[in-house]
C-alpha cells in the first residue's frame, strides 16, 4: 500500500513538471500539538559549572598542577576542582613539621655571613605551631658593612646570606650605575621577614614562606645621599629610578628562588617578595 501511495506521489510530480528539491537540509518537523496548543521540547541537559578560581592571595603556593611544581611563596593559584558535596568534611589542611637544618650546612653558611660582613645574632629555635618556625634562626641587624637591614628580621642563615650578596653584587653596582659613582647604598627597608602566617596573609591555605624564614620583603632602599627608591609600579618609568629597580629585580632571580614584583600582584605592589624556597630541578619563579 505504502509502495503505491509513494508512485502516485511521484507520477503526480512528473506531471505537474515539478522538480526534486536539491539536496539540503532536511526539514524540520513541526511540534506535536496537545489540546491546539505546542507540546513543550525537552530541554537539552546543561553542562556542570564550572568552580571559580581559587585565591589563596596571590599569589599563592605554586605547586598546583596550572604551575610548575613547587612554585614559591604568594603565587595565584586554580583549582578547577568541584567543590565536595554538601555536607562532606574539607580536606584537612597539611601541616609541614618545622625541618632540621644540617649543623654542618649552618656552620658554612654562618662563615659565610660574617665573611662578607653581615651582623647579626644566633637565636633559639623557633616553633609556633602550625608549620610555623626556623630550626636555627639569626637576627641580623646589617647586610653588609654599612648597609643595614631595617628594622632588623629573623630568618634563616641562607636567606641572609642570598640578601647579602645580591645586595653586594647587584644592588649596590645598579644603584652606582644609576645614580653615580659615589652612591652608596646604606639601608634595605624591609616590610616582612619572619611571621607566622598562610601565605599573603590568607586565613587558610598552604604556611607562607615567610613562616619558614626563607623569605623577605623589601619596601625601600635607602642612599646615603638621603634618597629613598621606593618600590612601586615601574613597568612604564623611563627614568633611571624605574631602570633600576627593574635591574634590581631581574638580577634578584640569579640569588632568590622566588622574585615578585609590583607587576607581579595586587599583594607586592609595593615591596619585592624574595625567597629560598627549594623546588625540584633548581626551578625559580621569577615576576
Amino acid at each position: 500500500m505504502r509502495h503505491a501511495v509513494g508512485m502516485i506521489l511521484l507520477s503526480s510530480v512528473i506531471l505537474t513538471g515539478a522538480t526534486l528539491p536539491k539536496k539540503g537540509p532536511v526539514p524540520v518537523a513541526k511540534p506535536a500539538t496537545l489540546g491546539g496548543q505546542p507540546t513543550p521540547m525537552p530541554r537539552p541537559p546543561s553542562k556542570p559549572a564550572k568552580a571559580r578560581d581559587g585565591d589563596e592571595g596571590l599569589a599563592n603556593d605554586a605547586s598546583k598542577a596550572e604551575s610548575p611544581p613547587g612554585k614559591g611563596e604568594d603565587l595565584p593559584q586554580k583549582d578547577d576542582a568541584l567543590p565536595p558535596p554538601p555536607g562532606s568534611a574539607a580536606p584537612a589542611e597539611v601541616i609541614v613539621p618545622v625541618k632540621t637544618e644540617s649543623a654542618e650546612e649552618y656552620a658554612s653558611c654562618l662563615a659565610a655571613l660574617r665573611k662578607i660582613g653581615s651582623r647579626f645574632t644566633e637565636a633559639a629555635r623557633i616553633d609556633d605551631g602550625s608549620g610555623c618556625g626556623i630550626d636555627k634562626p639569626i637576627e641580623v641587624e646589617t647586610i653588609l658593612p654599612g648597609v643595614a637591614l631595617s628594622p632588623g628580621g629573623r630568618m634563616r642563615c641562607r636567606t641572609a646570606l642570598a640578601l647579602a650578596t645580591w645586595t653586594k653584587e647587584a644592588a649596590a653596582p645598579a644603584a652606582r650605575t644609576a645614580f653615580g659613582p659615589d652612591t652608596r647604598i646604606t639601608a634595605l627597608n624591609q616590610a616582612s621577614t619572619y611571621v607566622c602566617r598562610h601565605r599573603n596573609g590568607a586565613s587558610t591555605g598552604k604556611i607562607s614562606e615567610h613562616a619558614h624564614g626563607n623569605a623577605v620583603d623589601i619596601a625601600s632602599f635607602e642612599l646615603a645621599d638621603g634618597k629613598t627608591i621606593v618600590i612601586q609600579p615601574r613597568d612604564e618609568d623611563g627614568t633611571l629610578t624605574g631602570a633600576f629597580q627593574r635591574a634590581v629585580t631581574a638580577s634578584a632571580c640569579l640569588y632568590f628562588t622566588t622574585v615578585l614584583d609590583p607587576g607581579s600582584d595586587e599583594a607586592h605592589e609595593m615591596h619585592l617578595h624574595l625567597d629560598v624556597i627549594e623546588r625540584e630541578n633548581g626551578y625559580r619563579y621569577c615576576r
